[in-house]
C-alpha cells in the first residue's frame, strides 16, 4: 500500500480533493434542494399574502435543482479524469516492471496471474478511489459541516447528532470491516478450491467418465458449492441488517430533528416554517454517510491487491530500478558474455539449478545450449539476460554485470520464443513493434529477408491485413518468421532462441533454422533446445544436466571424442534429417 497508493495520493491530491469537494456540494445543494422545498411547502400552506414572499424559495428549489446536477457531473469529470491519470501511470509502471524481466516472468508465473494482476488488481485500485477514497472525504467533510451548523445554532443538540450520525461514519463502517475481512478470507479460499476442482474437471473430464466417478466429482462439487453459497449468504444478510439498522438510525436522527426543531419553534426561538426545512434535509446528510460502510468493506479486496502487486515487484530478482552505465544508454554493437563459476538456485534450501557454470561467448559466435527439461538451460540465459542474479559468481556483459543493465535488457538481446505474440492488429504494426523508429520500408526489407514478403503481399489487403490475436492468418513457422522479422528490425547483437521450432514439422523445421542462420549472421546466437537437430551448424555445443556442464566443445570434435554425444546425436537424428540438414 506504501507504494501503489500512498505516492499517487501524494502526487494527484489536488485531483481527487476538487472530485470530493465537487462531490460534497452536490451533496449540499441536494440538501439545499429539500431544505428549500420544506420551507417553501410549509411557506406556501400559510396562505403569504404576496407571492414574492414565496418566490425566493421558488428560485432556490430550481436553483439547487439544477446545481446539484451540475456539480455532480463535475465531480465524476474530475474524479475519473484524476483517476485515469492514475491508472494509466499504474499499468506504465506495471508494464515497465514486467517488460524487461518478461523472460524471467514467463518462466515463473502463469500467464493467467499476471493477466489476473493487469485487469482486476489495476481495476480494484480504481475503485479505492472511486468507491472509497471520494465518497470517505466526502461524507467527513458533510459530517464536519452539517455538525458545524447545528453547533451554530445548539451546541447540546449538535452533540448529540454528532454521535448518532458517528454510527453510520465510525461504527457500521469498522464493523464492516471486521466481519467482511473474515468473510471475504474464507469465501476467497473456499471459491479457489471450488475453481480448482471445476478446472481438474473441465480438463479430465474424459478421465472422470472413464473411472465411473462422476458421482464422487459431482457430489465434492455440490458441497464447495453450497459453502460458497452459505457464505455469500452470510454476507448478504450482514448487508441487509447493516442497511436495516442504518434506516432505524437515520429514523432516529430524523425524529430528534423534529423534535428539537418543535421545540425550538414552541420556544420562539425559530420559525416555525423552518421545521420541515430541517427535517427534509436530515435525509440527504444522513442518507451521505450510508456508503461509508460499503465503502471500507472493499478494503479486503484492496489488501490483496495491493499483495498481489507487491510480491510481483519484490519477486523481481535483480534491481532494475538501478540506473544504468552511460555505456549502455544505447545499443551496443558487440556484446562479449563472460560467465565466471556462476551458482544459482530457487530457494534458500533448494537444490543448485545452476552450479559452479563458465561459460564465454564472444560476439558473432553461435552457442547451443542442449539438454533435458530441468537441466539449467533456461536458468542460465536468464542469469545472462540480467533478469536472475547469481548468488555466487558473476554474469558480465562487455565487463558490466547483468542485472546492472536492467530496462535497457531488451535493446542488447533479443528474444525468439516458441510461442510469439501477435495482436489483434495489422500485419505491418504486429512487425513494428521491432523498432518504433523503422520506417516502412525497413519493416518490408525485414519481412522480405524472412521470406514473409510475397506471402504478405497475397494477403486480401496485404501489408494492412488485420489479424486476431492468435494469428490464424498465419502458419506455425510463418509466425516465428514474423517474430524473426521483429528481432531484425530491433537490431540488438544478441539473440536467445528460446526452441523456436518446437511442435514444427521436420521440413518447416529446416526452413526456419536456415532462415535463422541466414539473416543473423553477425549475431550471437544463444540457442535453447532439447534436442541435437542443427547442432552441426553451432560454432559451441554445450550440454547440461542438473545446473551443470557435462559437455563441451564444437559439434564435430564432440562426434569424435565424445561417445556418449555421438550415441545421442544418432538417436535424436534420424538419417533423412541429417540429409535434409
Amino acid at each position: 500500500m506504501k507504494t501503489w497508493f500512498v505516492p499517487y495520493m501524494k502526487k494527484h491530491w489536488r485531483g481527487l480533493f476538487l472530485a470530493a469537494c465537487f462531490s460534497v456540494a452536490a451533496l449540499l445543494c441536494a440538501a439545499g434542494l429539500l431544505f428549500t422545498s420544506g420551507y417553501l411547502i410549509s411557506r406556501a400552506a400559510l396562505r403569504p399574502e404576496n407571492i414574492l414572499m414565496i418566490y425566493v424559495p421558488i428560485v432556490g428549489v430550481r436553483t439547487f435543482g439544477i446545481f446539484r446536477a451540475v456539480f455532480q457531473y463535475a465531480s465524476r469529470l474530475s474524479g475519473h479524469d484524476t483517476i485515469l491519470r492514475i491508472l494509466s501511470e499504474m499499468r506504465t509502471r506495471l508494464y515497465k516492471m514486467l517488460e524487461p524481466t518478461a523472460f524471467f516472468f514467463r518462466s515463473k508465473y502463469r500467464t493467467g496471474d499476471v493477466l489476473g494482476i493487469l485487469s482486476d488488481d489495476i481495476e480494484h485500485l480504481q475503485d479505492i478511489y472511486l468507491r472509497t477514497v471520494i465518497p470517505g472525504v466526502s461524507a467527513l467533510m458533510i459530517y464536519v459541516l452539517w455538525i458545524g451548523l447545528l453547533g451554530y445554532v445548539d451546541v447540546s443538540f449538535a452533540f448529540l447528532t454528532a454521535l448518532y450520525l458517528l454510527i453510520l461514519l465510525v461504527v457500521f463502517p469498522a464493523l464492516s470491516l471486521l466481519w467482511s475481512g473474515r468473510s471475504h478470507e474464507r469465501l476467497s479460499r473456499t471459491r479457489h478450491l471450488l475453481y480448482e476442482k471445476l478446472t481438474d474437471a473441465v480438463l479430465g473430464a474424459e478421465d472422470w467418465m472413464m473411472s465411473g466417478r462422476q458421482k464422487s466429482f459431482l457430489s465434492s462439487h455440490e458441497v464447495l458449492e453450497s459453502q460458497v453459497m452459505v457464505l455469500e449468504r452470510r454476507l448478504h444478510a450482514m448487508r441487509r441488517w447493516r442497511d436495516l439498522i442504518s434506516q432505524v438510525v437515520i429514523g432516529v436522527c430524523v425524529i430528534s430533528m423534529v423534535y428539537w426543531t418543535g421545540s425550538m419553534a414552541a420556544d420562539h426561538r425559530m420559525d416555525r416554517t423552518l421545521i420541515a426545512a430541517f427535517v427534509l434535509a436530515v435525509f440527504t446528510i444522513t442518507e451521505s454517510l450510508v456508503p461509508v460502510s460499503e465503502a471500507v468493506e472493499r478494503y479486503p479486496q484492496y489488501k490483496d491487491a495491493f499483495k498481489r502487486l507487491r510480491t510481483i515487484e519484490t519477486g523481481r530478482p535483480a534491481d532494475l530500478q538501478e540506473e544504468p552505465p552511460q555505456a549502455w544508454k544505447k545499443t551496443a554493437e558487440r556484446i562479449d558474455i563472460r560467465a565466471d563459476h556462476l551458482f544459482y538456485r530457487y530457494g534458500e534450501d533448494g537444490r543448485w539449478a545452476i552450479h559452479d557454470v563458465s561459460l564465454n561467448i564472444a560476439q558473432g559466435q553461435r552457442v547451443a545450449l542442449i539438454g533435458r527439461s530441468g537441466a539449467g538451460k533456461s536458468t542460465l540465459t536468464h542469469l545472462i539476460y540480467g533478469s536472475l542474479v547469481p548468488e555466487r559468481g558473476r554474469v558480465t556483459l562487455n565487463g558490466t554485470p547483468a542485472h546492472r543493465i536492467g530496462s535497457l535488457m531488451p535493446k542488447q538481446i533479443s528474444v525468439l520464443n516458441q510461442n510469439p505474440h501477435l495482436f489483434d492488429t495489422s500485419v505491418i504494426n504486429n512487425l513494428a513493434l521491432g523498432s518504433e523508429n523503422a520506417s516502412e520500408k525497413e519493416i518490408m526489407n525485414a519481412a522480405r529477408l524472412v521470406g514473409l514478403h510475397d506471402l504478405i503481399l497475397s494477403l486480401p489487403n496485404g501489408y494492412e491485413t488485420q489479424m486476431h490475436e492468435t494469428g490464424d492468418i498465419f502458419s506455425g513457422g510463418e509466425q516465428e518468421r514474423l517474430a524473426l522479422a521483429r528481432i531484425l528490425l530491433r537490431k540488438a547483437p544478441v539473440v536467445i532462441l528460446d526452441e523456436p521450432t518446437v511442435g514444427l514439422d521436420p521440413t518447416t523445421e529446416k526452413e526456419l533454422l536456415s532462415t535463422i542462420f541466414r539473416t543473423l549472421a553477425g549475431k550471437t546466437l544463444i540457442w535453447i533446445t532439447h534436442h541435437l537437430v542443427g547442432a552441426e551448424k553451432m560454432d559451441q555445443v554445450v550440454f547440461m544436466e542438473d545446473g551443470e556442464i557435462v559437455m563441451e566443445g564444437t559439434h564435430d570434435r564432440l562426434l569424435q571424442t565424445n561417445s556418449r554425444y555421438r550415441r545421442l546425436y544418432q538417436l535424436d537424428v534420424p538419417e533423412h534429417l541429417k540429409q535434409m540438414l
